[in-house]
């Protein structure tokens, strides 16, 4: 009997080992992505008994993408769960699973913006994970030191971070700026610099209604010139090389007075080992000028499945798990992610952690999205074009009316009849 026993406890066993499955996804690595992640999956892993693999890309989203093209490609396997910036659902829908079928349903407690920008000729080809706006950063102690207001417009935080930053140089600390952002030539530039032309009523680059650019006008021109007169006075030169990780190191240093970043930089900056922790304020970006608005790019990350996974369901579960409210809770508090997910915003732990959440909610929900749909699957060619037509202007290597009418007639050249219109 004991030995019958035992050879039934050990079929079962091979039984419960013939049905595990082991899935690779790919997360991104800025701040506490990676490790978020792989605390998440070994939740679903030890709930499930399903083996996940969490394969790390590269930070640069330029260089991600490529990347995912290359492996989606060639019809590869070796992926099954990919995360994907906001703006390529359109770039890579051929490659992706629709999981309408599969989430049952589980979308509709998601904000419908992202949904909708996630479903590409009606297939749901990403789950919504965390949104993302851009937002400034300040230092509290700073303005109160020398009585400065939070700055409303671009004019008045040039202002305020060229005298703090000079005041504090003069007391000892010849490392201190007064604002760093996102300069280097690569997507995270086409974020700010949206921000900017937006900021100052300067158009979306394209238009989501003709498809037609418009880049070219004086308001995008005083955008871009306003940005490249920081660069060497309240910005360092350097900052034509930063992305997302370096400019968080400067100010969480201490040595900014601004920066502009997405929510995650929060939970960092109050860190033990932080040197602005307690000392940093978040507000919306600044208007451009006294007629201009406040304008933050539209970011965030999605969850997909890749069309050449052998364990579709099983990959779509680990999706719905990490996309879920629990997981999308105990990111946003433990590394400032925004939800997707609405509720989220009213959960007095979420909000414990992240004042700012519900201070700033319209902010998220009004963020400009970038022209990513109109243009389709030659968004990242626009944004290219884009952000070093705009790297040109920040490194002095040409004016802007000079880069900005070179770059509407390069966008005209690129769709004569205008973007999603047939060709």
């Amino acid at each position: 009997m004991k030995r019958s026993l035992i050879s039934v406890a050990v079929l079962l066993g091979v039984a419960a080992s013939a049905q595990a499955a082991s899935l690779k996804i790919s997360c991104g690595a800025v701040g506490q992505e990676l490790e978020l992640c792989k605390q998440a999956v070994a939740q679903w892993s030890k709930k499930t008994g399903h083996d996940v693999q969490v394969v790390a890309t590269p930070n640069d989203s330029n260089e991600r993408l490529a990347l995912y093209q290359q492996i989606l490609g060639s019809g590869s396997d070796k992926i099954d769960v990919f995360q994907i910036d906001v703006v390529w659902p359109g770039i890579l829908a051929n490659h992706l699973a629709d999981l309408k079928p599969l989430a049952r349903g589980a979308e509709k407690q998601h904000f419908a913006g992202i949904v909708s920008n996630n479903t590409v000729a009606g297939r749901l080809v990403a789950m919504p994970w965390f949104t993302d706006a851009g937002l400034l950063y300040y230092r509290k102690d700073l303005l109160a030191k020398y009585r400065l207001p939070a700055p409303k417009t671009w004019e008045e935080l040039t202002a305020s971070a060229k005298k703090i930053q000079d005041g504090e140089r003069a007391a000892g600390n010849d490392r201190m700026w007064g604002y760093v952002w996102q300069g280097r030539a690569y997507e995270g530039l086409s974020c700010d610099a949206l921000e900017w032309l937006v900021s100052y009523k300067g158009g979306t680059i394209i238009d989501n209604a003709s498809g037609k650019p418009t880049i070219n006008n004086p308001q995008a021109v005083k955008a871009l010139q306003t940005a490249a007169g920081w660069v060497g006075t309240i910005t360092p030169k350097a900052v034509l090389n930063y992305g997302e990780e370096e400019a968080r190191g400067v100010f969480q240093a201490g040595n900014a007075v601004f920066m502009r970043n997405w929510p995650y930089a929060w939970a960092l900056s109050q860190k033990d080992d932080s040197a602005v922790r307690g000392k940093v304020g978040v507000m919306a970006l600044p208007r451009g000028g006294a007629d201009g608005r406040n304008a933050a790019t539209l970011g965030g990350w999605q969850l997909a499945v890749s069309k050449y996974t052998k364990n579709p369901q099983l990959a779509a579960e680990l999706v719905l798990f990490l996309t879920g409210s629990e997981v999308q809770k105990q990111r946003a508090i433990n590394g400032a992610y925004n939800p997707t997910i609405g509720a989220l915003y009213r959960d007095p732990a979420v909000l414990k952690a992240n004042p700012f959440f519900g201070e700033l909610y319209n902010t998220f929900t009004s963020a400009v999205g970038r022209p990513s749909s109109i243009t389709g699957t030659r968004y990242n060619q626009v944004s290219n074009q884009f952000w070093n037509a705009t790297h040109d202007v920040l490194s002095g290597k040409s004016d802007a009316a000079s880069a900005l009418a070179r770059l509407d007639a390069s966008l005209k050249r690129l769709a004569p009849a205008g973007f999603g219109r047939a060709q």
